[in-house]
């Protein structure tokens, strides 16, 4: 078991969640991913790894809440656990990967939407503790929405909040704010963009428009199983079928399939609905649809 140490609700349907895992922290790295599973009866969830602590053996996560499973997670509380914490998952951000000097000279651009803030933090923070300064823009519809934002603030070069309604940072998109910096005259070598595969397709088009060298996406969204048996993350990647638990997350944004990313992404909405349905109604769930198994 793996005992929750810490449990925060970050914004209306954000939570983090430390826990204590020390075989998982030890291997830890930026980029990458666990499996989470809540019970014996629990499905297999991949979050992405927020933050880790070697020496305490803490692993963090950050989580908003899509299914039943992940509501069930929400409901946890500090002194709990969790049955399996499977990790750590898929390859690291290859940036970290790179000569530290020539990492230095380069210009970075970090680019998070809504709860996609968590798996860009771990990055920003290792760019921070090696020296690499870098801008970072998070973007979520209002300001109560923003999460990590002091963490952001301590270990970005520049950061910039962004909201849709404007009631916080920069009024807009984050591809506004994008172009904005680069009109600003900044020339940004690599362009990281994490977030809602919707967010992504369009910053990963932005970038290009502003003639950003390399861009960087994280196909975390349409992960289910996080072994590559599923199929369930397969993705076009400059024509080429790639699975994102085992082959990415992390892929070139220029090479990406979105739009065939998106409608793979949409196979699964029915059944979460129907698992939903399941855990609010309870006992009186009757299963009329004939679908969930709940009338047998």
């Amino acid at each position: 078991m793996y005992k929750i140490l810490k449990a925060e609700q970050l914004s209306a349907n954000i939570y983090l969640m430390d826990v204590e895992a020390p075989r998982v922290a030890k291997h830890c790295l930026p980029g990458q991913f666990v499996i989470v599973k809540m019970d014996e009866k629990g499905e297999r969830i991949p979050l992405t790894i927020c933050d880790y602590d070697r020496e305490a053996g803490i692993v963090t996560i950050v989580f908003q809440p899509v299914g039943a499973s992940t509501q069930k997670f929400a409901a946890l509380k500090t002194g709990d656990s969790f049955m399996d914490f499977t990790g750590p998952l898929g390859c690291p951000s290859e940036l970290i990967e790179e000569d530290l000097e020539e990492l230095k000279q380069k210009k970075i651009l970090f680019v998070g939407g809504g709860v996609g803030a968590a798996p860009v933090y771990p990055q920003v923070k290792w760019m921070h503790e090696n020296g690499v300064d870098v801008d970072v823009i998070i973007g979520a519809k209002t300001k109560d929405l923003l999460i990590l934002e002091k963490e952001m603030e301590a270990a970005a070069g520049n950061y910039y909040p962004c909201t849709d309604d404007g009631s916080y940072g920069y009024s807009g998109m984050v591809t506004g704010k994008m172009e904005e910096l680069v009109a600003a005259g900044n020339k940004y070598d690599v362009c990281v963009i994490i977030g809602p595969m919707i967010m992504m397709k369009f910053g990963a088009l932005t970038a290009k428009k502003l003639e950003i060298p390399t861009c960087i996406v994280s196909m975390n969204p349409i992960m289910v199983d996080g072994t590559g048996m599923c199929g369930a993350c397969r993705v076009l990647v400059h024509d080429e079928v790639k699975f994102a638990c085992v082959d990415g997350p992390e892929f070139d944004g220029y090479g990406v399939d979105f739009d065939g990313a998106m409608k793979r992404q949409q196979m699964y909405k029915d059944l979460e609905q129907r698992a939903i349905l399941k855990l609010q109604e309870g006992d009186t769930h009757h299963g009329g649809c004939g679908n969930c198994g709940g009338d047998k």
